[in-house]
């Protein structure tokens, strides 16, 4: 077992804060002209107390402070692996690839929904969400608190619908792992990896301790 060096901790940390910079830029980048816009050209989004436009802003820069965080501490992560530990998870890397350059269409699409069931759903939810509330908003024969309970109504609507598919979309998954179950042989794979590794090592040493040491002839 490998324990990270205090440099190693030191780049970690300052990969992440790296990260989490370019999260809150970006998230600001994308929040506060959304809010500005807003501002200038939505009655009811003016009408709205400060709290809750800075709220606004901090669903947006929140998450993506977290991934892009996160994000730059992996990848550093991944610049410090070394030997048989780094030759696995290539090894595995190149047998992902050629998994997903074997599949069609309709099946990179699946897999690839699988995998980001849960940005998908997030996603679609935030933007039926936008959506229903533009169109609640733009009713002119309604009052303020009327708009209100409709977007509730929508809201509550919406997030049962999130929830189904967010079950959906687990059992499918769940179905999809368990049809396609493979042993985890990853161990094996580090075991030979760690042996080649010895072997060329101790080839090494033997080759360092027998090169004959060559003498300068004595000057006449």
């Amino acid at each position: 077992m490998k324990f990270a060096t205090e440099e190693e901790l030191a780049g970690h940390h300052a990969a992440t804060v790296r990260g989490a910079i370019e999260g809150i830029v970006g998230g600001l980048a994308i929040a506060l002209p959304a809010s500005f816009y807003m501002q200038r050209n939505w009655t009811y989004y003016r009408s709205l107390p400060p709290h809750l436009k800075a709220l606004g802003v901090i669903m947006v820069v929140g998450p993506l402070y977290a991934i892009q965080a996160e994000r730059r501490g992996v990848e550093f992560d991944k610049t410090t692996w070394t030997g048989a530990g780094k030759a696995e998870l290539d090894r595995e890397e190149r047998v992902q690839k050629t998994h997903w350059e074997m599949l069609d269409t309709k099946a990179k699409l699946k897999e690839w929904a699988l995998q980001n069931q849960y940005k998908i759903i997030l996603g679609s939810w935030a933007t039926s969400m936008a959506i229903a509330g533009a169109i609640v908003m733009r009713d002119r024969y309604q009052s303020t608190p009327q708009k209100v309970v409709q977007a509730r109504m929508w809201a509550q609507g919406l997030t049962i619908g999130v929830l189904i598919a967010a079950g959906v979309l687990t059992q499918s998954s769940r179905a999809s792992a368990h049809e396609n179950r493979a042993v985890d042989h990853s161990w094996a794979h580090i075991l030979e990896e760690q042996e080649k590794e010895d072997r060329e090592n101790n080839l090494r040493k033997l080759a360092r301790a027998n090169v004959p040491v060559t003498a300068s002839a004595p000057s006449s």
